[in-house]
């Protein structure tokens, strides 16, 4: 097999790209495709256990936006050790940091639309792009200025001052009895409401608002901690791989002890869905770190590859390519001639239709050598 990345221990990840094309896998149509094939084998009610909780507890589906997060840090310390060789001071990465997240949130007020439109009244403060920006950029800011020690205590302190502060600081309009865990007693729902004047993403708070953006720092640090880990160069392959296992591990029991006093919860972030994420996002990434970087089997990877590659781009294009109406161009005349008792059927091709359209554009981007940065 020859000496795989893992081994070089600098390298660039090949398995970065591919994980990261798996979890953008469900955002550019897998979800829709995996719930259609559920439904076809006679799985009942399958979407509401893959989809998005309403509340508290955890789905597949919740897991998919903080993974993301979380593979954004693991590249950090590659993309910063890379700038340092090349000169770059710590002030310059932290300002191409800057930059990043800036551009990021940029780009989630785009995806959202009004601002395009000039719709500023309706405009959405908050977005997936945005919160991954100001996260991401706050933990490679902790990373440059402190120690690996000294930000596993940081991490640590975020995560039990939250714990702390939902549990004993109740919005002020909460109503009698309302629970800090609830979307009318949670201080960051409220703040929420208060700074936008009541326009959030659902009723009473925003998914991607005030309440979960201090804990999301931690996931990406969680990330980092890792793309730290397997940067190692004074540890063997197979030894970063139970390395993560241990930390993958622990990170679980660790969420599960927490929930009791913080439910899992995505709309706010809580700390125990920032462990118990954490450690599924590290099982993940391990599985392909494994297979990919440790034992070099990689080419089955390709078209998560070219996913990966251009993660921020299919996000963002989806709508612009108008995929919906390219895959009823391309492939509606196969569903239509299906029979009224083939339903299901027809969903499964509609969903693999939409997927080949954007795999298609991505992969003619891929060809191009094109490839949004950011």
């Amino acid at each position: 097999m020859g000496e795989t990345t893992a081994a070089k221990g600098q390298g660039r990840l090949a398995s970065l790209d591919a994980v990261r094309g798996f979890d953008m896998f469900f955002i550019m149509g897998g979800k829709g495709l995996v719930v259609a094939l559920a439904t076809l084998f006679g799985v009942a009610d399958f979407n509401s256990k893959f989809g998005h909780v309403p509340w508290d507890g955890l789905h597949f589906m919740d897991t998919v936006f903080p993974t993301f997060l979380f593979l954004a840090g693991v590249t950090f310390p590659f993309s910063a050790a890379k700038s340092r060789e090349r000169g770059a001071t710590a002030a310059t990465v932290a300002l191409k940091a800057l930059r990043r997240c800036a551009l990021l949130i940029l780009l989630g007020l785009v995806h959202d639309g009004p601002l395009l439109r000039f719709d500023f009244e309706h405009l959405r403060v908050w977005s997936v792009l945005g919160r991954i920006g100001i996260a991401w950029f706050a933990a490679a800011i902790l990373y440059l200025g402190f120690g690996t020690k000294a930000r596993m205590g940081i991490a640590a302190g975020i995560l039990a001052g939250v714990v702390l502060f939902t549990r004993f600081v109740v919005a002020p309009d909460a109503p009698p009895e309302a629970s800090p865990f609830s979307p009318e007693g949670n201080f960051g729902c409220w703040l929420d409401r208060a700074l936008t004047g009541g326009h959030t993403y659902r009723p009473l708070f925003d998914p991607e608002g005030f309440a979960g953006m201090i804990p999301a720092v931690v996931t990406a640090m969680l990330g980092m901690f890792v793309g730290e880990l397997v940067r190692r160069p004074d540890a063997a392959p197979k030894r970063k791989c139970l390395e993560l296992a241990g930390l993958s591990a622990g990170l679980l029991l660790l969420g599960l002890a927490v929930s009791v006093v913080s439910p899992v919860n995505k709309a706010l972030w809580s700390p125990s869905f920032v462990l118990v994420v954490g450690a599924y996002s590290t099982a993940l990434f391990l599985a392909f770190y494994a297979v990919i970087d440790v034992l070099g089997f990689g080419k089955w990877a390709f078209p998560l590859k070219v996913i990966g590659m251009n993660s921020i781009a299919i996000y963002m294009a989806q709508p612009i390519i108008g995929a919906d109406k390219a895959n009823d161009f391309l492939f509606g005349w196969a569903w239509r001639h299906m029979p009224a008792s083939c339903g299901d059927l027809k969903s499964v091709a509609m969903s693999l239709g939409y997927i080949v359209v954007c795999w298609l554009f991505l992969y003619f981007l891929y060809r191009k050598n094109t490839f949004l940065k950011v």
